[in-house]
């Protein structure tokens, strides 16, 4: 009987656009000892994908169950979902930083997201039409990525490139989009580096 798999992992969905997201799946990048890749299997990536609203509930039973019976391909495409979410997140951080992408980089971008445009198609909808994505069955688990290729094409063309963030907490570094009215937020989420920055604040306070 296999191993049924532990827990999945909840992903900190705080970016704003999936890309954003997909690019935070790592914690504390830049701490060796401490750097956490939430995205270490093709399950992971599956998971990552139905919480983020990516994929549907039923798309992720089919992608773990094809999976199963291709694992060296799933493999493959999880590897091309850590290149892409590297490409973005230094891309981004560039220039979020005011400085410029690198051409190796934004190829990676450019060519996942072409490839994702070849599967879009216009289909019929209440209200007119939208954009759906066509299955293709050469390549079932390859689907998973083009949402996320997308969601990087859409974010570097569109104005909301300008209020990219890094948050504040040393220890973090993850990106999002400041929605907040005066464009002050400082914090990936509130509830985590937030609180913590401001406890860490306080125990300068009494304790210097």
């Amino acid at each position: 009987m296999p191993n049924k798999r532990t827990a999945a992992y909840e992903f900190e969905l705080t970016g704003g656009s999936l890309c954003l997201d997909l690019a935070n799946t790592v914690s504390r990048r830049d701490d060796p000892q401490r750097r956490k890749d939430h995205l270490e299997s093709f399950a992971d990536l599956v998971d990552f994908a139905a919480q983020s609203g990516a994929i549907s509930a039923k798309q992720a039973v089919s992608l773990r169950s094809f999976a199963e019976e291709h694992a060296n391909r799933a493999q493959q495409v999880l590897g091309k979902a850590i290149e892409l979410r590297e490409a973005v997140y230094r891309t981004v951080a560039a220039i979020a930083l005011g400085k410029s992408a690198t051409a190796a980089d934004l190829d990676i971008i450019n060519n996942s997201a072409l490839e994702a445009l070849q599967h879009r198609s216009l289909t019929r909808s209440d209200s007119g039409y939208r954009w759906e994505w066509r299955p293709d069955e050469n390549q079932p688990l390859e689907s998973i990525l083009w949402p996320m290729a997308q969601s990087a094409a859409d974010l570097l063309t569109s104005e909301q490139l300008r209020i990219v963030r890094w948050c504040e907490a040393p220890d973090c570094q993850w990106l999002f989009l400041d929605h907040s009215r005066n464009r002050s937020r400082r914090w990936c989420d509130m509830r985590v580096c937030g609180n913590r920055q401001k406890a860490r604040r306080h125990y300068q306070r009494t304790h210097g």
